[in-house]
């Protein structure tokens, strides 16, 4: 075995650099333990979330809201879906730890224990309810707690693991941003709110069906009913065809709510390119072509960026 040899330094002196490289290590400690419970939060589902929340918001009020009302419900909208998702983590971390996908997540790699993740959650989700109830109303404070129970218990705990269906029936808590900036703004819920939730609740089926086929070896390896993994290529065409078709039609459903052309013609754009590529994605497994699903999950969040851009846009003017 090769050791190195210690360093030979004068009496009263440490080696060079012993004194700055502890302080470094442990600066990159703390950096990667912040990470790791950042990571748990699942930024990018938080960040997707709010792309629907502030254009909602300004169509509920019909311009600008509040900027404070906005920060309120941004950051209070971020740490009900960062305890969401930490909680989510917690109760996955099983499954997690048998798909290529999420192994490397912070339970399964062990950066994070699961006590910490759960009493991290739980913080989280009480803080944010705590802020939402302090600085909005109270639907929109009782949508966001139920939006975390029903994401956690309803579906993480009992429907991902046991139905096929488990993704259309979570898309109700995906979908509930868009309420939950509606209520904070008026404190009720107006017909174009429950028009813009549909098209949410529709999209994520074709959303995550293309994930879903992109990682199905996963999910079967984790014993978790995906549809694209129990069902046979016809029906996963049939459902993401058929989801497709009822976001666009959610989208121009919206249109004669007080909407203007420039969003309905986005809608029309932006939902024909859409459904242009979930039928070429199909087509090509209905063939037994090679499949290239996440070009239709990238672009269902472009459409949807674009499509609530549109929404914004159309308040302002």
């Amino acid at each position: 075995m090769i050791t190195e040899r210690p360093v030979s330094t004068p009496a009263g002196q440490s080696p060079v650099g012993a004194v700055a490289e502890a302080p470094a290590s442990g600066r990159r400690d703390v950096r990667a333990v912040v990470a790791a419970y950042v990571t748990l939060t699942k930024p990018r589902i938080v960040e997707l979330l709010l792309v629907t929340t502030v254009p909602a918001m300004m169509l509920a009020h019909g311009g600008m809201p509040s900027l404070w009302l906005v920060a309120v419900v941004l950051v209070g909208g971020s740490l009900a879906a960062g305890a969401a998702s930490v909680i989510n983590c917690y109760i996955d971390r099983d499954i997690d730890q048998l798909m290529r996908r999420t192994k490397r997540r912070p339970l399964p790699a062990h950066t994070v224990s699961p006590r910490n993740a759960l009493v991290f959650g739980l913080v989280l989700a009480a803080v944010s309810v705590a802020l939402m109830a302090a600085a909005t109303n109270w639907p929109a404070t009782l949508l966001t707690l139920a939006a975390i129970a029903y994401y956690d218990l309803v579906y993480t705990l009992w429907l991902k693991r046991t139905t096929a269906a488990n993704t259309f029936w979570g898309g109700i808590c995906g979908a509930a941003p868009v309420l939950i900036g509606w209520a904070a703004v008026t404190g009720s819920l107006a017909p174009a709110a429950w028009g813009l939730f549909a098209v949410v609740f529709f999209w994520q089926m074709p959303h995550f069906y293309a994930l879903a086929i992109k990682y199905k070896a996963d999910y079967a390896r984790a014993g978790v009913p995906m549809l694209p993994v129990v069902a046979s290529v016809r029906r996963v065409n049939a459902e993401i065809i058929g989801f497709s078709w009822l976001t666009v039609l959610s989208s121009l459903a919206v249109w004669p709510l007080g909407m203007s052309p420039i969003y309905g013609v986005t809608a029309l754009v932006v939902g024909g390119i859409f459904l242009v590529e979930a039928h070429k994605l199909c087509r090509r497994a209905t063939r037994g072509e090679a499949v290239k699903p996440m070009r239709l999950f990238h672009w269902s969040t472009t459409y949807l960026t674009i499509l609530f851009a549109a929404v914004a846009l159309d308040a302002l003017i």
